[in-house]
């Protein structure tokens, strides 16, 4: 396992969509590598979410978790999820607007996520899964199939909302924090 470096907004390869991954090529040993290094470097980097492409490497697998993460103190609990080829389906029309960070991007932003989806993918052990997802975590879901798809927040978020990270913090996060904690207090995770 290693910590990799996490390319920035201006890369191509975060441009481009991902290839699949082949069922059989799930539990090769550069698979797993590839997967354990985006863990690490998520961990490292205190990311909610890491896409493959992130780290230069263009394939269909995403990491996600969240436990007590300073950077995201109002995201529901996420155990650590390995999603390789997810696909995404919404269930309805409902959305929230959720202001969004980015490993690869220095901007948060508030972006439309559907509140509610479905979600296909292989886990590292290529077994198959079927689940529902809402809220937050149905947030994080969007985001990291995006980059998968070599979309940004930057080409999803309102304009007027994009600021750093310390703009944010200084100007816009406590208003944030009350209306989605309010969010998540009524529809949970």
């Amino acid at each position: 396992m290693s910590v990799r470096p996490i390319l920035s907004i201006g890369h191509p390869v975060l441009r481009q969509p991902a290839a699949a991954v082949a069922g059989d090529e799930v539990g090769s040993v550069p698979v797993q590598s590839l997967i354990d290094d985006l863990i690490e470097t998520m961990r490292h980097a205190n990311g909610a979410g890491l896409a493959a492409n992130q780290i230069g490497e263009p394939v269909r697998i995403v990491v996600m978790e969240v436990g007590d993460n300073p950077r995201y103190p109002y995201k529901p609990i996420l155990p650590l999820t390995v999603a390789i080829n997810p696909v995404i389906t919404p269930l309805d029309d409902e959305t929230v607007e959720i202001n969004e960070g980015c490993l690869s991007v220095p901007l948060r932003g508030n972006v439309r996520r559907h509140v509610n989806i479905q979600v296909d993918y292989l886990d590292r052990d290529g077994f198959a899964h079927h689940e529902i997802k809402r809220g937050l975590t149905a947030g994080t879901w969007q985001h990291e199939v995006d980059h998968l798809d070599g979309v940004l927040i930057t080409d999803r978020a309102d304009p007027a909302s994009l600021a750093t990270w310390a703009e944010f913090e200084a100007h816009h996060r406590d208003a944030f924090i009350e209306r989605i904690t309010a969010f998540v207090d009524r529809v949970g995770s």
